[in-house]
This record gives structure tokens, C-alpha cells and sequence, in this order.
């Protein structure tokens, strides 16, 4: 199944597919770390024109299998992975370990040496069997709800 996973760069034409991604996966797979009420006040994209201005502004990717978009990553030019999630019905196929692949190529060819990112408590076990580690654990407030989540590192092998 991983063969069909196409990685490919983000167009403006992706937008309402990857705020439908966002909004499902959270509602789906993250309302088992947390309370209904976290997952209303995280799961909202209140403005998608800002939404497709800050996929189209920075490195994103779109993973697509038989031509749907089922997964999207991005990364912002201080190493932060900022955003990556997978439609819940395409979990468990290899689709996270291909965009953090891309996120962690381009990395490279940055010539950066450490990636971070803002890990939730759903994506934690995901990034620390890639080799992220857990710098702090932290309380993040989205629309007066309280969520945890973990600012999780790694860094890259020196090229030699």
C-alpha cells in the first residue's frame, strides 16, 4: 500500500481538502486524548482564506493515494514541522511516515539540523518511534480550552 502514497507539493487548489483533513482527524482520532469540549475549540478553521494563505506560504505537502488527498504536512523555515495530519480513514498505512520523509528531506536540503514540532498527545507515540524527543510538555488555550501537548525535537545526522 505505501507504493500508492504520492507525495506531492501543496497547490492552492488543496484547501478545502486539507481543512476537511484537519477538521476530521481531530474530531476523530484526537477525541481520544481529548475532552469534547478541547476538541470543539481545536477543531475550527475559522477563516479558510488565512488557512489557504498559510499552507500556500511555506513548504506543505499533500499525500495523495489513487488521486485523493488523505494526509498534509508543512513546515515553517525555522525547522517547525507546524502542521501534520491524516483523514482518520487512511490511518495506519504509512501515510504520516511519508510526509514526516518529505518534511525531513527538505530539512536536510535547508541545510537545518534539527526539526521540532508541537506534538499532541494523539501524535506523541508517532514522532518518538521516529526519533523526536520530548523537550518540555507544555498547556496550549484555543477559544478558553486548555490542551496539552509536547514540543518534541530531533536532529539531523552530520552529513559526512
Amino acid at each position: 500500500m505505501q507504493n500508492s502514497i504520492l507525495i506531492r507539493p501543496y497547490t492552492p487548489g488543496d484547501s478545502d481538502a486539507t481543512i476537511e483533513i484537519f477538521l476530521r482527524a481531530i474530531r476523530e482520532v484526537s477525541s481520544r486524548d481529548y475532552s469534547p469540549a478541547q476538541i470543539n475549540a481545536w477543531a475550527q478553521v475559522e477563516d479558510p482564506a488565512k488557512w489557504a494563505e498559510r499552507r500556500i506560504s511555506r513548504p506543505a505537502w499533500i499525500a495523495d493515494i489513487d488521486g485523493k488527498p488523505v494526509g498534509f504536512s508543512d513546515l515553517i523555515a525555522d525547522g517547525c514541522l507546524d502542521m501534520m495530519f491524516v483523514h482518520p480513514e487512511f490511518q495506519g498505512l504509512g501515510v504520516a511516515s511519508r510526509l514526516l520523509a518529505r518534511v525531513e528531506q527538505e530539512t536536510l536540503a535547508s541545510g537545518m539540523e534539527r526539526i521540532y514540532t508541537h506534538a499532541s498527545l494523539t501524535a506523541r507515540p508517532f514522532f518518538e518511534r521516529k526519533g523526536f524527543v520530548v523537550v518540555t510538555q507544555q498547556t496550549v488555550e484555543k477559544r478558553g480550552q486548555k490542551l496539552d501537548n509536547f514540543v518534541m525535537e530531533k536532529f539531523s545526522p552530520p552529513l559526512s
